[in-house]
């Protein structure tokens, strides 16, 4: 069996409908590329524009499942659609979930250091706007979650269980 892309050769870079590099080889649960004949997790669609609520609904529902890969691509659309003044919310949020995702796949260094970034992220974002439970968010308890895991995820070494360790977005539920 060949690696390739639909209607391409070994070796071929995949396309979307514009031309743009797109791979559209499956993916696992954490957003790691399989081979192109294996079953793979479904992804979320990209460029949806959904109302902020959604978005957090949405990205709480991938988390639940141990898909932070897939949250991460649901707080990226908001992060390109939304409003200029909430860009950084949701970039940091972005950031957060990526970083659980590098917990969850063992890469100790990447995943500490996002979940740190995005914890700053989401704490300088609420400071300068004053907003600190935007759309519900407890984002106090969600920087605090980031930091934990991430002196975790430094102590142990390993991988974590992106299921378990999952943040929640609304707080306490």
């Amino acid at each position: 069996m060949d690696d390739t892309s639909s209607g391409g050769t070994a070796g071929a870079r995949d396309r979307d409908d514009e031309g743009r590099a797109r791979n559209a080889r499956p993916r696992d649960g954490l957003g790691r590329p399989l081979p192109y004949a294996a079953d793979g997790v479904a992804r979320q669609p990209e460029g949806v524009v959904r109302a902020p609520e959604v978005t957090v609904v949405e990205a709480q529902a991938l988390l639940d499942e141990g898909k932070p890969f897939h949250a991460h691509e649901v707080f990226e659309d908001a992060w390109k659609s939304g409003p200029d003044e909430e860009r950084a919310l949701w970039r940091a949020l972005a950031q957060l979930a990526v970083g659980l995702t590098h917990a969850a796949r063992g890469n100790v260094t990447g995943g500490a250091r996002l979940l740190r970034r995005g914890a700053g992220g989401v704490e300088e974002w609420a400071s300068v706007t004053g907003r600190e439970r935007p759309y519900g968010m407890d984002l106090a308890g969600v920087a605090a979650w980031a930091r934990r895991l991430g002196d975790d995820v430094e102590r142990g070494g390993g991988s974590v269980d992106a299921r378990a360790r999952a943040p929640r977005l609304r707080g306490v539920s």
